[in-house]
């Protein structure tokens, strides 16, 4: 069992920590409110702590909080996060009146690579942006088997999320290396194309995929 820390307690992280519980890990989520969190929470037994504790706890974390805010955040904890792995899920994004991604925050970089460099300690590494928060754990859900995309500069920091990817469903074929942290940039600027598939198809869980 590997004790793993999640930043958040929205939706997506909701989501990853119900299935990484499930699958036998110790989660710990770290959220600036965790008296609360906890009281809503209903899934499998997790650990909500403060940010800072959640750090300190575990050599693995995911990055689950609203990307516009995840630099200043996670800037923070710097000394605290040094040597860890950091797998880094969010897009930063400008958002509309409706509460839709209009733009991104960083249109000729990334939020991975800022976090790198606010975090020059941490191994970032970047994956699960590309889908609706309820395939990151259940990619047998779609019809049509979907991608899944790595972006890092750290070999060993990868090869620990493609293993956390396989534990949330992901099969080994469905994992697409793209290289190094300027990948990130291509895949984070994919979140433009959701607001127009949601007011296309509904609500409803998708992924980009590539197609063999």
């Amino acid at each position: 069992m590997t004790r793993i820390g999640i930043f958040g307690s929205g939706r997506v992280a909701t989501v990853l920590a119900t299935q990484l519980a499930t699958v036998g890990h110790d989660v710990w989520l770290g959220t600036r409110d965790a008296a609360a969190a906890s009281a809503k929470w209903s899934g499998p037994a997790v650990t909500f702590v403060e940010p800072a504790q959640a750090a300190r706890q575990a050599s693995l974390l995911i990055n689950a909080t609203p990307g516009d805010s995840s630099v200043e955040r996670l800037g923070a904890l710097r000394e605290v996060l040094d040597g860890k792995i950091l797998v880094d899920v969010s897009n930063a994004t400008r958002r509309g009146a409706d509460g839709m991604p209009t733009g991104l925050c960083y249109p000729d970089s990334s939020l991975a690579e800022h976090l790198q460099q606010a975090l020059p300690g941490t191994r970032v590494v970047k994956t699960l942006n590309t889908m609706l928060f309820t395939v990151m754990a259940n990619p047998r859900i779609l019809q049509v088997p979907p991608s899944v995309f790595l972006s890092g500069n750290d070999k060993d920091a990868k090869a620990a999320a493609r293993e956390l990817l396989q534990e949330l469903g992901w099969q080994p074929g469905w994992i697409e290396d793209l290289g190094d942290l300027s990948t990130a940039r291509g895949t984070e600027a994919l979140i433009l194309l959701v607001p127009p598939l949601l007011r296309s198809r509904g609500f409803a869980p998708f992924a980009l995929t590539v197609a063999r």
